[in-house]
């Protein structure tokens, strides 16, 4: 029962790296779609590759810290940590899929660690989540967007006094060429830190089923680190178009030397984050590059409103999926116990 029910956690796991993707594909995107550098088939292509590179040149500090910094597996008997781990997938996935419909570039990295959080509390109450690990993924919640405006709004000035004295036809033609190489790091990097997410839950799921003995990826595991960057490949290569429309049209408006500066401003933040094992959200720094490209000329650039939207979504994903990853977890309990 435990292997079999171990390999539907990770067969789900895979669903979710693969929704990811499929939700995040307009943060690698957007600007590079708008700015018509590249077509949208040519724009999914790119960031699928490019976050499908992240297997071979990265390591996997991040899914060290989601494998066991969001919840303490001593906390409850390893039979009670599948259940965990399935609720908490289906309730990133169902949150993915209803701010999907409503066009919300919201965190499927938060919905995964909120579930988490959530069917933890429901199956051993306060003491089986680590309260400091949470606090740290919380505090980016907030600093993330911040430290993508501020890196977006500092490059931007420095690309605008470099670019002064530019004529205005050939300086846009070498932002479009530059931008097919931010574009191409940002992907990168989204693949680099969200699949190894996923990478986290299911070396939990390996050490719950007795398959593992500890949360390494080397060696035997392997193939989990080349099946997560395969799912979001996949999914991204899909794309979400609902998503585009908002990033790429309704933040702020984006030519091709903005997208360059959100693009390369959100990739630094990205990478020096996941150097040090903090999961942030890419879709809250790229989002928060994108505000602070636009208030370089002045904050009437950034649709205001829309970012209010936008951040209100921020918030509530880590409760919502919460109070879904509690729920799924009784409800996974009641079946069992029929």
């Amino acid at each position: 029962m435990d292997f079999t029910f171990m390999v539907g956690v990770i067969v789900v796991a895979l669903a979710f790296d693969f929704f990811n993707g499929f939700h995040d594909a307009a943060n690698a995107i957007s600007t590079i779609v708008v700015t018509r550098t590249l077509n949208p088939a040519q724009a999914v292509v790119l960031a699928g590759l490019a976050n499908f590179i992240g297997y071979f040149t990265f390591g996997t500090a991040v899914a060290s810290t989601v494998g066991k910094g969001v919840i303490d597996i001593k906390a409850f008997p390893h039979e009670a940590l599948l259940p965990i781990l399935a609720a908490a997938l289906v309730g990133a996935i169902l949150w993915n899929i209803i701010t999907w419909l409503l066009g919300l570039p919201t965190s499927s990295s938060h919905a995964l660690i909120g579930g988490l959080a959530g069917a933890a509390l429901a199956a051993a109450g306060p003491g089986a989540v680590n309260v400091a690990g949470v606090t740290t993924i919380v505090e980016f919640l907030v600093l993330a967007p911040v430290l993508g405006w501020i890196a977006a709004l500092i490059l931007t000035n420095i690309v605008i006094f470099l670019a002064r004295r530019a004529k205005p036809k050939p300086a846009a033609r070498a932002f479009k060429y530059l931008q097919l190489l931010s574009a191409s790091v940002y992907a990168f990097s989204h693949g680099t830190n969200d699949a190894q997410k996923t990478m986290g839950v299911i070396a939990l799921a390996l050490v719950a089923g007795g398959v593992s003995a500890d949360f390494s990826l080397s060696g035997a595991n392997e193939w989990v680190v080349l099946s997560c960057y395969t799912a979001m490949a996949i999914g991204t290569m899909l794309g979400g178009w609902r998503i585009v429309k908002t990033m790429g049209t309704r933040i702020t408006k984006i030519r091709a030397m903005e997208g360059f500066c959100a693009e390369t401003a959100s990739s630094a933040v990205m990478l020096l984050t996941a150097h040090y094992g903090i999961p942030v959200s890419t879709t809250h720094v790229i989002a928060g590059s994108i505000m602070g490209v636009g208030t370089v000329e002045r904050a009437a650039g950034v649709r205001w409103v829309t970012a209010r939207k936008i951040v209100w979504a921020w918030f509530l994903t880590i409760p919502f999926t919460g109070l879904i990853g509690a729920l799924v977890y009784l409800l996974i309990r009641l079946l069992l116990a029929i």
